[in-house]
């Protein structure tokens, strides 16, 4: 059900961009340069939501770069990978190795996505245009007629309307304004889920090895500098059988995969300190209605396999300013202006979400059905570790992804 008659407070802007998350801060960002009058809204009040995604790929850094941004982007803290390792089975892998690439920024950054967020949010200041409203969650749409006028939003202050020419949602994987809006969802599947946690680490401690896979379990640890962040991966629908068999036995297989982790797994002290990513890899066969369109998450849920979710979020953004923003000047594009982003973009997402399903399903289920059974190092995995030239080439598809976007939207002239 949809908002005909206004609340008390009325808000009138160019566009409404819902959600502060990669997507949403960085089209705003974008918008706000380009002289667009806009508002971004984030339900919490900060960015601070851990166990977000953080890998920050030379696809993003780039975009940073163009924008004239990346000093001082690359000035807050963070890790740096650029050889991906591997045990399979015992058996050492190289699954990367992003060196080799020609790029100006050949590595993934490690970085706290709420970090991300918060730059965004700052270097956007200097636009007059831009507004972010936090503590805003869009509980509705407005509708004229067939058309999406806009959202009605929660505030601290009470509802507030926010009619918009152009309404974004970037609301991610559960978007309330893409089920408002009657989108459907095409769902493909995933067999496995994931367990978040973080183990202290000492400075002492280093390894290069970022994936583990043993017959029946798989698991992927970052080095964060002053603690290691963890995957655990368990086969969909285990979650209660996991917790069934109690923390420890869990902390014990954890330890016994990756000894590094003994001194500091006591961290983990109860399931609360462990934390459940279901994951889902859906997209819209729709992405539009007439004022509205989904990007990011809400137009197409990534598996976290290579960890692309933020950087693809980051280049549908790139994309919908590029194709957007100069006739964002003149009023609401037409829908099938609005479809230009997806006929852009739909390319590059499911080839993507076809590489990670062909990882799902080859070796990650394989993995994980195994039981005791040894495991064999598939034959893909063996030429990419014998062969080091061919290391590049799943680099630059984690990298970079495919056809990566640049900046090409314009800066509106300083006031």
């Amino acid at each position: 059900m949809t908002s005909e008659q206004p609340s008390s407070r009325t808000k009138k802007v160019r566009c409404c961009v819902v959600g502060g998350g990669p997507a949403g801060m960085m089209l705003g960002y974008l918008l706000g340069r380009a002289g667009i009058e806009v508002v971004v809204l984030e339900k919490h009040a900060d960015f601070f939501r851990d166990f977000r995604g953080d890998t920050v790929h030379p696809s993003t850094l780039q975009v940073m770069d163009e924008l004239g941004l990346i000093e001082g982007f690359l000035k807050l803290p963070h890790q740096r990978l650029q050889k991906m390792d591997g045990l399979f089975g015992g058996t050492p892998v190289r699954i990367a190795d992003l060196s080799r690439l020609r790029t100006k920024y050949p590595f993934i950054a490690f970085m706290p996505q709420w970090d991300f967020l918060n730059f965004l949010r700052e270097a956007g200041r200097r636009f007059a245009s831009l507004e972010v409203m936090m503590s805003t969650e869009a509980v509705d749409l407005i509708r004229r007629g067939e058309t999406i006028a806009g959202v009605r939003a929660q505030t601290p202050d009470g509802l507030i309307d926010i009619e918009a020419d152009l309404t974004i949602a970037c609301d991610g994987r559960h978007s309330t304004v893409r089920e408002r809006a009657g989108l459907a969802v095409e769902e493909i599947g995933a067999p496995m889920d994931v367990l978040w946690f973080r183990a202290g680490r000492n400075a002492e401690e280093t390894e290069n090895v970022f994936a583990r896979v043993e017959p029946g379990k798989m698991m992927i640890t970052f080095d964060r500098g002053d603690y290691w962040q963890c995957a655990y991966v368990i086969a969909k629908g285990q979650h209660q059988s996991v917790k069934a068999r109690g923390l420890q036995a869990l902390l014990d297989d954890v330890v016994r995969m990756a000894p590094v982790l003994r001194s500091g797994i006591a961290e983990v002290k109860s399931f609360d300190d462990v934390k459940l990513l279901t994951v889902a890899i859906n997209h819209l066969p729709r992405w539009t209605r007439p004022g509205l369109l989904c990007i990011g998450d809400a137009a197409h849920a990534m598996s976290p396999v290579g960890g692309v979710g933020v950087n693809l979020a980051v280049q549908d953004a790139v994309a919908t300013a590029n194709l957007l923003a100069d006739k964002l000047q003149r009023g609401c594009p037409s829908e099938n202006e609005l479809d230009a982003v997806r006929r852009r973009r739909e390319f590059p997402v499911k080839m993507t979400q076809r590489m990670q399903v062909l990882v799902q399903n080859n070796i990650i289920s394989g993995a994980l059905r195994s039981g005791d059974r040894p495991l064999k190092v598939p034959l893909i995995v063996r030429l990419i570790t014998a062969l080091p030239w061919l290391q590049g080439i799943p680099a630059r598809l984690l990298a970079l992804g495919v056809r990566p976007e640049h900046v090409h939207s314009k800066v509106a002239p300083a006031s």
